[in-house]
């Protein structure tokens, strides 16, 4: 019974103080988006600037690792798919196969964790020195909000970067891939590019907008208000980034996990085999 009692008391504490983790973060969106509505004491182009080279940052200067890893991806997938798919003679299934692997799954969490490497550490790290080094303090003195001038632009900035660098890592992994494996396979382009087109569907596009909006906002939402936990000492900062990391990874993978479980269960309803 005693054991019974521990086992809910530590269940307990664990739900209420992921619920207040939730609370707090919610709660700080909500105080950056009203900061920047109604406090005009940092104009429009200071919020700009610091949006573009958060854009700047998580975008563009992730192109190079981002087209690495979809021109492999993508043609392994590709390869592998072909390979089986030959020998059970489904070889026109491989536009469903990859529209599945690549665009739903795949690129998502894979574009979130190269986001989560780079600029989640990036700017938690940042905003971890900053309020230790008393410069949110210094923005305060100055009239400035911190909330909007360092978290929006940050978070509006990195939802448009992960929802390009994902339009990008789709591109790269299906067409990239397809033409890196065009040395080792005999499949002709116009007949991928088909079966590709015939397995796009309209549902896709929202799957893509979910999955990679939400990321980015999990992805820079966390890392922020991780960055503003820190107190006062600089050697808090190694260890709210890897709480923002870890966290970050948590809330993105169960995210994309029940994205997939409900469309995925809406199919099978739709075909009633549940």
């Amino acid at each position: 019974m005693t054991s019974l009692l521990a086992q809910i008391d530590s269940l307990g504490r664990f739900v209420t103080k992921n619920v207040e983790y939730t609370v707090r973060v919610f709660l700080m969106v909500y105080l950056s988006l009203r900061a920047t509505v109604l406090d005009k004491a940092q104009g429009f182009r200071q919020i700009v600037g610091v949006l573009s080279a958060q854009i700047y940052f998580t975008g563009w200067q992730a192109l190079p690792l981002i087209s690495v890893l979809a021109l492999g991806v993508g043609a392994v997938m590709i390869l592998q798919s072909l390979s089986n798919l030959t020998l059970l003679g489904g070889t026109q299934m491989i536009g469903s196969f990859l529209i599945v692997m690549v665009l739903r799954e795949a690129g998502p969490l894979l574009v979130a964790l190269v986001v989560i490497a780079r600029s989640g550490t990036a700017v938690a790290s940042e905003i971890g020195n900053m309020r230790a080094n008393r410069e949110i303090e210094a923005l305060e003195s100055m009239g400035i909000n911190p909330l909007s001038f360092i978290v929006f632009p940050r978070v509006v900035g990195g939802v448009l970067s992960v929802l390009g660098l994902a339009f990008y890592f789709n591109a790269i992994a299906l067409i990239g891939g397809f033409l890196v494996t065009c040395f080792v396979q005999d499949m002709s382009l116009t007949f991928y590019t088909d079966s590709l087109m015939k397995a796009f569907a309209k549902e896709d596009v929202l799957i893509f907008f979910l999955k990679n909006g939400f990321s980015g906002v999990i992805i820079f939402v966390v890392s922020c208000y991780q960055g503003l936990s820190v107190k006062r000492s600089p050697h808090e900062v190694p260890q709210v980034t890897t709480q923002a990391v870890v966290n970050s990874i948590i809330f993105v993978i169960i995210f994309n996990l029940m994205v997939s479980a409900l469309f995925y269960l809406n199919q099978l309803r739709s075909l009633g085999v549940v």
